[in-house]
């Protein structure tokens, strides 16, 4: 009971510190120190994640076995008053996500692990940004046997995989005339690009009933403005990507829409999908019926750090973590700590049984 109310305390102090995306510094720092109390040997990395380790290879043992928890540390902006309530820690970053954060440290704490078996936990910085800084410097620096990404899942329930992301600047400059002439203006231009885009989503939908499987459009930003000679108008558009998204056709045919247009592409992640076989997620299955539960495995339509290292590693991997996900970036950020705790246990039971393996 102990441990677990210290648990919760480090939480409640991780949230206070605020972290996002190119400010996580001061809660890099706390977490290493919590880290090394906690007896990992942690440190910083080039990228400014924070990277704990416990464990690793013993003289005469043979092939070694590396399980990674890619957590991040970063958030969304958005100041909400850290408070408890009904047994709830209320919070910006609660759910998205140092709760799963600091489930990985306490789990990996816990853990019974077998010579051999190293645990590496990371808080990773800029994953709310579309740079995801901090997961490919570790995708360039390890490449475990197992892994698996810090995300709110629910604690009975595992995520299998993600939807891709594409980000697209649209951009119409024309030099001003009279509203009453022939020309349509730059807003028109923009919103004849923009109705070509959703018209192209139609089609590609067609008879695509899941939305893991749908290419979805949103607006992210639209802005006109004028200098007295030219008429500016700019809109930011988000796709989400099905695991077919072909980048090269989508981008031919975007660019035919509104010559009077000009577009650039960036923030592109392919999606990500586990097998339902997955070793990794049939272990999670196991030690939550275990505990009575009927899990449930899930895929999500929006983006993790598990699109930028899932393609690169190809080692079973998966999303575990306590928190709502529906709560994501909103006024009403909170997590249930009996919640909190238990995906601490399920994690202590899944790594100590992949430490054996």
């Amino acid at each position: 009971m102990l441990e677990q109310q210290q648990a919760v305390d480090f939480l409640r102090e991780l949230v206070t510190v605020p972290s996002t995306s190119g400010s996580e510094q001061l809660a890099v720092r706390l977490l290493v120190e919590r880290m090394r109390a906690l007896g990992l040997d942690a440190h910083v990395d080039g990228a400014g994640n924070a990277v704990g380790m416990r464990g690793g290879p013993t003289d005469g043992i043979g092939k070694r076995s590396e399980i990674l928890l890619l957590g991040h540390i970063d958030t969304v902006p958005g100041e909400i008053d850290v408070r408890i309530e009904n047994g709830k820690l209320y919070g910006r970053g609660t759910v998205d996500a140092k709760g799963p954060l600091a489930a990985f440290l306490y789990a990996a704490a816990r853990a019974e692990l077998h010579p051999g078996t190293r645990l590496v936990v990371i808080g990773a910085v800029e994953e709310e940004s579309a740079t995801s800084k901090g997961a490919r410097q570790v995708a360039r620096d390890f490449s475990p046997n197992y892994c698996i990404i810090g995300e709110p899942s629910g604690w009975d329930s595992v995520t299998l995989g993600y939807k891709g992301r594409l980000l697209i600047d649209c951009v119409a400059r024309r030099p001003m005339s009279h509203s009453a002439g022939p020309h349509p203006g730059v807003s028109e231009l923009i919103i004849n690009w923009w109705n070509c885009l959703s018209e192209y989503c139609s089609i590609q939908n067609d008879e695509r009933q899941r939305l893991f499987d749908r290419l979805l459009p949103s607006i992210r930003y639209l802005h006109t403005e004028s200098d007295g000679l030219f008429d500016t108008a700019y809109l930011k558009a988000g796709l989400r990507l099905p695991l077919d998204f072909d980048l090269r056709s989508f981008e031919e045919a975007a660019c035919q829409w509104e010559p009077g247009t000009e577009l650039s592409y960036y923030g592109y992640e392919p999606a990500y999908k586990e097998g339902r076989r997955s070793p990794l997620a049939a272990m999670f299955q196991q030690v939550l019926r275990e505990t009575g539960m009927r899990p449930r495995q899930k895929l999500k339509t929006g983006t993790s750090d598990m699109n930028v290292v899932g393609p690169i590693w190809r080692c079973p991997i998966v999303t575990y973590g306590p928190g709502d996900s529906s709560l994501d970036h909103t006024p009403q950020e909170h997590i249930d700590l009996e919640e909190f705790w238990r995906a601490v246990l399920i994690l202590e039971q899944v790594l100590s049984r992949l430490s054996g393996l």
